[in-house]
């Protein structure tokens, strides 16, 4: 098998921090300056590109897990371990509180992700599955190629699998992954003051590594004081204990760790591109080979599916000891008549016995750990079942409600995935041309207003979250807390209850979020706005479960910040013209929300560019310290207002529509359709069937 240069498989590194071993520090001299944000839209979609066999797939995996390249030789002659290693380090960078992470995009090719020292030699997995994805093309993604590769590993080897999502869109470069560090924009947004004790929003304690330090916290063999950490970790993934023992009971059914000597693996891709992780014990593969740095296996059939782990972990009694990679790990006790129990080594010449890590130790340590750990021995059926769902969910939370999964191995919709009733046919929607009157007479009778209707919808699908499309207005979560307890929404009430009536002319033909959506467009063309397409078939959900990690973190007060801002902007998938273009219009309706005062524009019923010229042009000063005023003028705004003016790629959109209303409307049109239809994965290729 010929194996691919690092820099033509992986790309170009991008810079990061460079040597982060578990117990080092973070650059404190990473320059703090403000992050970019971009300004069109450069990622191609692939839903035209027919997916690919993956039951064919699949079998080229299998003939694959049972071959051996002398280049890095298979353990055990099976490449099963190995795999399941990359699907698990791709998949498992999620975090719930940006969204950030997951396997969609296959950005652990590229830098920071592909040199974290939990990835190394992960270099090696991924030119082993290059012929695959050469074959299959742009049928099969590099991001759905690594999950499924590990998903059939555990298929292969015995494991319960509950089913593959696909669908997954390959990323250009491995910019989206740039906040999870070790980075300048990491350091901005997410700050570490001490690697090893990181909190969130970042997803790991320790940056470079998926979740904890397995050797214990900062490197010390601390059983007790892991499990809290493990727990932590597991809990920013929106894993409980029953999914976070099985995970990792699961996972370590299979395969060995590697730290033949303590000399180390070499050069990560970002300081030797052309060779990296060369490795520094020996021939630096097969037994030699330096990954983690602890050496040995969990179980003594390491290709095979079992719960031996969890009774080693109950059946001895284990001593932390320095292993020949130089790291604490551990043992079974040296006891009279224990014999601790042993594998075949690797390489198939002898034997070795059997180990554990820190972390692994700390699921004895914790009462709630260790109750699952005693089920999870007694009974294969329950360790089945939850890991199952658990592994499902690891690899799949990336990738937001099931209406994004393709392929014939999709299992029913998850709780995970935050489920809506089905679309519904479009024969059984209203006449959305008598709900556009409607609603038009309702804003002629001033019995509510466009800008309430505008800011309704704006914040009902604004919460869209592109980094794992949780969010969006096709649910109407706005009517259930958390998200109508925000104080963005302090007004949304009173604008509900305007649209009752309307609501019940057509009972269950008209969803309160198709309606919630078309108000706010038409509240816009009332205005003056183009006319704008709309899109029907949204149902509503029973809860706001899905908006439960999505609170705002840009709400107009002083405290609101360019660079959280411009974060906040990127995950909502749009560029700069398209914020602008939107903020500018709900800016030009209206009165200030909640308790702020005055208006953005001298004629608050009307769309057009004066908001614009208002912002950039005025000089504004604080006013009654909470917001701003224009000297002189009755005119008024936020502080998300001034950094429109302070953001360079913001403000260059906004001199372009002070200057061209047309062209300000035109982008507004385009800008407003997409942020409302953001989440309609659910009628991806069948548009003409329910837009206008």
């Amino acid at each position: 098998m010929k194996f691919l240069s690092a820099a033509l498989l992986l790309g170009l590194a991008t810079p990061a921090l460079s040597s982060c071993p578990y117990l080092a520090s973070l650059s404190d001299d990473s320059p703090q300056r403000q992050l970019t944000l971009k300004t069109e839209n450069t990622k191609s979609r692939t839903e035209q590109v027919e997916l690919a066999d993956l039951q064919a797939v699949k079998k080229d995996i299998v003939e694959l897990l049972h071959s051996s390249d002398p280049k890095w030789p298979s353990d055990y002659d099976n490449y099963g371990p190995f795999f399941v290693r990359l699907a698990w380090h791709c998949t498992g960078s999620y975090r719930t509180s940006d969204g950030r992470g997951g396997c969609d995009g296959g950005r652990q090719r590229f830098d920071p992700e592909r040199s974290w020292d939990d990835n190394t030699n992960l270099d090696k997995a991924r030119s082993l599955l290059a012929p695959i994805k050469e074959k299959y093309g742009l049928s099969l993604s590099w991001g759905d190629l690594f999950v499924l590769a590990g998903t059939t590993a555990i298929e292969d080897m015995g494991g319960p699998v509950l089913g593959f999502c696909a669908g997954r869109e390959d990323d250009d470069d491995g910019s989206a992954s740039l906040p999870l560090g070790p980075t300048a924009e990491q350091e901005i947004l997410a700050p570490c003051e001490t690697n090893g004790e990181c909190e969130e929003p970042l997803g790991s304690t320790t940056v470079g590594l998926i979740y904890v330090n397995p050797e214990g916290p900062m490197g010390q063999p601390d059983a007790d004081r892991s499990a809290p950490q493990v727990r932590d970790t597991f809990e920013r993934m929106a894993m409980n204990d029953t999914e976070t023992v099985a995970l990792i009971g699961g996972g370590h059914a299979f395969g060995k760790t590697h730290g033949a000597c303590p000399s180390g693996p070499g050069l990560p891709p970002n300081e030797d591109e052309e060779n990296p992780w060369s490795g520094e014990c020996g021939s630096g593969v097969g037994v030699d080979a330096f990954t983690s740095g602890f050496e040995g296996p969990w179980t003594t059939q390491p290709t095979q599916w079992d719960n031996e782990y969890f009774q080693s972990l109950l059946n001895y009694k284990w001593d932390s000891w320095i292993g020949p990679g130089g790291h604490n790990q551990w043992q079974v006790r040296k006891e009279q008549n224990v014999t601790a129990p042993s594998g075949p080594a690797a390489d198939g010449d002898g034997s070795q016995d059997i180990m554990m890590l820190t972390s692994d130790i700390s699921l004895t340590r914790d009462p709630a750990y260790l109750k699952i750990v005693k089920e999870y021995a007694s009974s294969l059926s329950s360790f089945e079942n939850q890991f199952s769902h658990a592994w499902y969910k690891l690899t799949s939370r990336d990738m937001g409600p099931v209406t994004r999964c393709k392929g014939s191995m999709v299992p029913p919709a998850q709780e995970f995935q935050y489920p809506l009733p089905p679309t519904p046919p479009s024969s059984s929607l209203p006449d959305f041309s008598k709900v556009r009157a409607s609603l038009a007479n309702l804003l002629s009778s001033n019995a509510v207003s466009a800008s309430s209707l505008t800011t309704l919808a704006w914040n009902c699908a604004s919460t869209f979250r592109s980094t794992d499309y949780l969010g969006g207005c096709n649910g109407a979560r706005i009517l259930f807390s958390p998200g109508k307890d925000w104080s963005i929404n302090s007004d949304s009430e009173d604008t509900l209850e305007a649209l009752q009536s309307i609501k019940d002319t057509y009972g269950e033909s008209l969803s309160w979020s198709d309606l919630i959506v078309l108000a706010g467009t038409v509240a816009l063309e009332f205005s003056g706005a183009d006319k704008m397409r709309f899109c029907g078939g949204r149902t509503d959900a029973s809860d706001g479960l899905g908006w439960s990690y999505l609170t705002p973190k840009i709400t107009g007060s002083l405290s609101d910040d360019s660079n959280i801002l411009i974060d906040e902007i990127s995950k909502l998938g749009l560029t700069a013209g398209e914020y602008v273009a939107i903020l500018g219009a709900v800016h030009s309706l209206g009165d200030l929300p909640g308790d702020y005062v005055g208006q953005w524009t001298s004629d608050p019923f009307t769309v057009d560019n004066e908001y614009f010229k208002n912002i950039l042009d005025l000089p504004f000063t604080l006013y009654e310290n909470r917001q701003y005023k224009a000297e002189g003028e009755e005119i008024y705004a936020l502080k998300t207002d001034m950094l429109i003016r302070e953001i360079p790629e913001l403000s260059s959109k906004a001199y372009d529509y002070a200057a061209d209303e047309d062209y300000f409307k035109g982008e507004l049109k385009n800008a407003w359709v997409k942020i409302m239809n953001a989440d309609r994965f659910d009628i991806e290729g069948r548009e003409e069937e329910y837009c206008e």
